[in-house]
């Protein structure tokens, strides 16, 4: 049981630094949430990503998605010493899928509202969607550790 309770643990730092990576990343030759930055023969040049309502929009759900990941994190920290064997991890769980969703709102409207100029998505979109599915593996994890 031990080694569940630490390993869902680990699972929940995992994601967490993920998703500030996946935040906070600026890619060379990609826009990004933050800037868009190109790479020329000799020259590297980033400017601030645009001022649409969109890009602020998921700007906003990955801030989100941090807070309430942390959240999630401290919880089940809390939890994981303070509640009585058998007890349920709802609250931790509740945090992780509102973080789910704020990340995969997030990553759908990048997803739609980005203009195509030829440049690949990058890592950090790819990142996004693939905590998308931790976020989905998590709480069940967590009803597990009772």
């Amino acid at each position: 049981m031990l080694c569940i309770l630490l390993g869902v643990l680990a699972l929940h730092l995992l994601v967490f630094i993920l998703l500030i990576v996946s935040t906070a990343s600026n890619e060379k030759g990609h826009s990004d949430l933050w800037y868009s930055c190109l790479s020329e023969p000799k020259a590297y040049s980033c400017s601030q990503a645009s001022n649409e309502d969109w890009i602020q929009a998921v700007q906003a759900l990955m801030i989100l998605a941090v807070v309430f990941c942390f959240v999630s994190l401290l919880a089940f920290a809390y939890q994981l010493f303070r509640l009585f064997k058998g007890g349920r991890f709802y609250f931790t769980s509740i945090f992780q899928i509102l973080a789910s969703v704020f990340v995969m709102c997030a990553a759908i409207i990048y997803t739609v509202m980005r203009p195509s100029n030829g440049k690949g998505f990058g890592y950090s979109y790819v990142l996004a969607w693939v905590l998308c599915l931790f976020f989905i593996v998590l709480p069940p994890l967590n009803a597990r550790c009772s």
